[in-house]
This record gives C-alpha cells, structure tokens and sequence, in this order.
C-alpha cells in the first residue's frame, strides 16, 4: 500500500540512525573536548606546585623514551629536562598567550564593531578603513615583521597577536549588532528615550555577546597554533622558557631515532587546539542557531 503524502513527510524528517549517531559523536567528542581543556587549565594553574622538577632542570639522560618512571614518565629532552615539565610549562604559556591576545581581541574589536554598527557615518568609515587597512596585510608576515623589530617575550608576543585578531572581532560583532539594532527591544527603548549609551550597553551587547564568544573561542586555537608556529620557527616565546612550538623544533632533527620528542608536545598540541576547535563549533551552533543542546 503506497503511503499518503503526509506520511512519506513524516517519514523522511524523522531522525535516521545515521544522524543519530552523528550526534552521539559529536557529544562525545564535546565532552572529551571540554574534559581535555579542563585538565590542560588545571595542569597550567597548579604547574608551579607539582611534585616535578624545573623547566630548565637536567634530570636523567638526554632523549629517555617515555614510561613508567616518575617524575619523567614522558621521557626526558635532547639535553635531558623532565618532557612532563616543559609540556605543562608549554600548556601554560600557550593558554596564557591563547587567551589573553583573544581576550585583547574580543575587548578592543567587540566594542569598536559595536559602536560602529551602531552609530554608523564617519565612525563606521573609520573603523572600516582601519578593519580593512589590518586585513590587508598577510598575518604571519606582519607577526614576523614585529618579531623583528621587538625585542621577543610573552607580552609583545600577546600583544600583537591580540591586534591581529582585533578586525575579525570588529566584523563579528558589527554583523550581530546591526541585525540586532532592528529588533523589538532596541525599538522599544529608543521610543522610552533610552540614551545610546543604555542601547549599546544594556541592549545590544548582552543580546551579541554569545555570538562573540563563540568565535573567541575558536580564535584562541588560531592564536595558539599561530604561536606555535612562531615558536617552531624561534620568533616567538624566548628560551629557556619552554612552548610546544619550540619543543617540536628543538626535537626535528632527531625524529627519526627520538620521535617521542617530537611526538609528545605534538600530541599535546594537536589535542589542544581540536579541542578548543570542537568547543567553539558546539558553542557557534548553540547561541548562533540553536541547532545545538548539551
């Protein structure tokens, strides 16, 4: 018996096993997204009290394979540092750097977007002009011109990485805000005599901040591997102060005879930033479309 058209609807928009188990994994790899990113926050936070030897202190031979020996259960480095240490030492600072350069990002370029999408005219062609003039210029090129000129540290490193990220946030934010600025409450409290100042402040931000977050949390994996990156290449975080980068550098030139130098910090790196990436896609689909629930 063919079925009514009204049924082969149903039929075709009831969930299959096939989505359903998408979304199964998906919560699954969420939550060993999150869980991963906690133990990374908690390993950075309480590093300093650790039962573990110095970022700079030789402990045993160079080059120990990973294993059942504490405190070196990752091994130890080409010159023989505790691999455990420097990997923790490198979560801090690439938490650090990750997210205080999104933080300067989300801050500066949220409420420049903001105030340009809502108070428009010259303002606006300022901000845009400067979104654009920033853009314009190749982002790993303009970290390496900087590099150059500055003396390398933690903060100048921060610092630029987080002007970087600032026209990206610029767009993020003028997007929502002016889609946002036609909408019932916006009306409302323009027609009670709200100031602008109210608008922005009380209205529109609380109402577009979800949508910043989202992204700022995806922009922190960009900015980690961008100092990774800067790192490997030995303009970014100085020695002797350990970041992954930096460690997978120090072990190329052995990958073929010690690859657990290169493997361990890679290991911790590639986790991190799926991570940050998986948290921030469940984040964009929840507060951006709703697709998404925990």
């Amino acid at each position: 018996m063919s079925q009514t058209p009204a049924a082969d609807r149903l039929q075709r928009s009831a969930p299959g096993p096939s989505r359903a188990r998408f979304t199964g994994q998906s919560r699954a790899f969420l939550i060993i997204g999150g869980g991963w990113l906690a133990l990374m926050v908690l390993l950075a936070a309480l590093g300093p009290l650790l039962p573990l030897p110095g970022v700079g202190e030789t402990v045993g031979s160079p080059a120990q394979p990973p294993g059942l020996h504490w405190p070196e259960p990752l091994g130890t480095d080409s010159i023989g540092r505790s691999t455990l240490a420097r990997v923790i030492g490198g979560a801090r600072v690439s938490l650090v750097v990750g997210g205080v350069a999104t933080l300067i990002g989300a801050v500066v370029g949220g409420l420049l977007g903001l105030l340009a999408a809502y108070l428009r005219g010259a303002f606006e062609a300022v901000v845009d002009t400067l979104t654009d003039s920033i853009l314009a210029f190749p982002p790993l090129l303009l970290l390496l011109a900087l590099a150059a000129v500055m003396r390398p540290s933690i903060t100048t490193l921060t610092v630029s990485l987080g002007l970087l990220t600032v026209p990206a946030f610029i767009r993020i934010m003028k997007a929502n805000a002016i889609a946002a600025t036609s909408r019932e409450y916006v009306l409302a409290a323009r027609a009670l005599g709200a100031s602008n100042a109210r608008i922005i402040f009380r209205e529109l931000l609380p109402n577009t901040a979800a949508a910043v977050l989202a992204f700022a949390v995806v922009q922190m994996a960009v900015l980690i591997v961008a100092e990774g990156s800067l790192s490997f290449l030995g303009l970014g975080v100085p020695a002797p102060t350990p970041s992954w980068g930096g460690m997978i550098a120090a072990g190329r030139d052995r990958l073929g005879t010690d690859p657990a130098l290169v493997f361990v910090p890679g290991v911790f790196f590639v986790l991190t930033v799926f991570s940050l990436n998986t948290v921030g896609e469940h984040l964009r689909k929840k507060f951006d479309t709703g697709e998404a629930k925990l």
